[in-house]
């Protein structure tokens, strides 16, 4: 058999000088002044009851206090933790019931980032609100790749600072094919999560987004790993796989190894990509995930491997003594089967458009109660995504879409990257770049597509669009209106309505001699 030879990819893919370390208001990082600490495994949620057919959970959204510093325990939101949440793991094929609790003191949504389900109440964007003291129940059967994907809030244009207090968790989709699979999957031992994301600490070592808030996207100096702060990995077996989140409400991370360590990158958002791209470097966008297996096989017990974004470490990897692993990633991993176009199907065009508080999408700014592009379910369209922003002054905006995992055609009218010919539900777009892509969406519904930089999409880079079926294709559903959210808001917070804390009604930021 002939044996083809191994490319390996040795750059960031995305346009350099869109990279966010331009950004006027960049905030890079810096490594904490605490101690390292064990990176934080998040555990696997119990199901209330389960059968061979159907799996019952309660998903909880609550406050609590987290030791991230030394000092004072931070205030944190989480699901079914004080901070994040406990991983969800749900099998493809079966009949999911899901009871969402909110413990917390103002509204919620519960969004299913990357699963395929109906919309709007299942999918859980704006338009289905769980108040405080209040559970509802959802229902959906899944039928999905074996993916990794993520729950976190939705409430516009509250869903920045509820995923900052710390509302989002990992969802893991198995299959049966993928179970097969020559990967990792021993959860907190060779098959790792790796949630990204950053903050800023003021006094007494709580969080304070509305200080912090900056329109293009609130950062902060002290990177945070499955909220661990300079966490620490003891690796027990030669190969481990990384299941990243870009769980930041701004930041990318440009992700490589001490060495420059070798990985081959498995799956993306939507699942298992057809072949391993091999690479020792790889940016990840807001809400991307990348699935890479590391082989640590060169290193030894007490040999300590760091993983950077740009020369900040975010995890070491301790080595210890494993049992030698020579066994090698197969070229062709998975079938990517996407329909055909479908015949006369239009092309939609979508513009992403401006930075701070001149965001839009399609030139206009999101409104709630109005549909800004349909397409009937069981088709396959092309959809143009075009970042309008300067080349030389804009940034990559992450374009996300409820309800469907897509295929990635092309970049400008050439190849997409490498580690892009597989499921997506997310795609970074450069400044004056078009990415096409074709999507098919399964059920009806009213579904969100918008930057997936959280404040864009609160400040108005979002729209939202209905997907329908032939019988019914003027179908209504009630949708939430603003008055209703920033009322219950006002009431919630126990404030007039014109007092509640929006991008649009920000109050003044603190002065940076007061940030700790």
């Amino acid at each position: 058999m002939k044996v083809t030879e191994k490319k390996v990819y040795t750059d960031y893919f995305f346009d350099e000088p869109a990279f966010n370390t331009h950004d006027g208001g960049y905030i890079p990082l810096v490594e904490a002044d605490a101690p390292q600490k064990p990176l934080a495994i998040p555990p696997l949620l119990k199901p209330d009851q389960e059968t061979e057919t159907d799996t019952w959970y309660t998903v909880d959204a609550q406050t609590g206090e987290s030791q991230l510093l030394p000092g004072a325990k931070t205030k944190t939101w989480g699901y079914n933790a004080p901070l994040l949440g406990q991983t969800i793991v749900f099998q493809d094929g079966k009949h999911i019931h899901v009871t969402l609790k909110n413990d917390l003191p103002e509204l919620t949504t519960f969004h299913w980032h990357g699963l395929n389900v109906s919309g709007p109440y299942v999918d859980g964007g704006c338009h289905a609100p769980v108040y405080p003291g209040e559970t509802k129940q959802i229902d959906f059967t899944l039928h999905q790749h074996a993916a990794t994907t993520w729950l976190h809030a939705h409430p516009c244009p509250e869903t920045a600072i509820q995923v900052w207090h710390g509302l989002a968790t990992l969802v893991y989709v198995k299959d049966e094919a993928e179970s097969k699979m020559p990967l990792p999957r021993n959860y907190g031992v060779d098959d790792i999560p790796i949630i990204l994301q950053d903050r800023r600490f003021h006094e007494n070592n709580q969080w304070d987004y509305e200080a912090d808030y900056d329109p293009d996207g609130v950062q902060g100096p002290t990177a945070m790993i499955n909220g661990t702060i300079n966490p620490y990995f003891d690796v027990t077996t030669q190969k481990v796989r990384l299941r990243i989140l870009d769980g930041s409400n701004r930041r990318e991370w440009r992700l490589h190894f001490s060495d420059d360590l070798e990985f081959a990158q498995v799956g993306s958002d939507g699942g298992i990509m057809p072949e391993p791209v091999y690479m020792n470097k790889v940016m990840i966008t807001c809400a991307e995930r990348d699935e890479i297996i590391v082989d640590f096989g060169q290193y030894h017990a007490g040999d300590v491997v760091t993983l950077y974004s740009d020369d900040v470490p975010l995890v070491r990897f301790r080595i210890h003594d494993y049992k030698p692993d020579n066994s090698k990633l197969p070229d062709h991993l998975a079938d990517i089967t996407y329909p055909d176009v479908t015949p006369g199907s239009q092309v939609h065009k979508v513009t992403l458009d401006g930075m701070d508080e001149q965001v839009a999408l399609n030139g206009k700014k999101f409104d709630m109660q109005r549909i800004d592009d349909r397409q009937q379910v069981g088709t396959t369209e092309i959809w143009e995504i075009t970042n309008t922003n300067d080349a030389k002054n804009g940034m990559v905006h992450p374009y996300h879409m409820h309800g469907t995992q897509f295929l990635v055609l092309s970049r400008n009218g050439k190849e997409p990257y490498p580690n892009e010919h597989g499921y997506k539900d997310t795609v970074g777009v450069n400044p004056q770049e078009t990415v096409r892509i074709k999507a098919k969406f399964d059920y009806p519904g009213v579904y969100m597509y918008h930057c997936h930089i959280i404040e864009h999409e609160d400040g108005g880079m979002m729209g939202q669009f209905q997907t329908y079926t032939p019988t019914d294709p003027n179908k209504k559903y009630k949708l939430m209106d603003m008055d209703t959210l920033m009322n219950a808001l006002a009431k919630e917070r126990g404030v007039k309505m014109d007092d509640v804390w929006t991008p649009e009604n920000p109050k003044p930021k603190e002065s940076n001699e007061d940030l700790k």
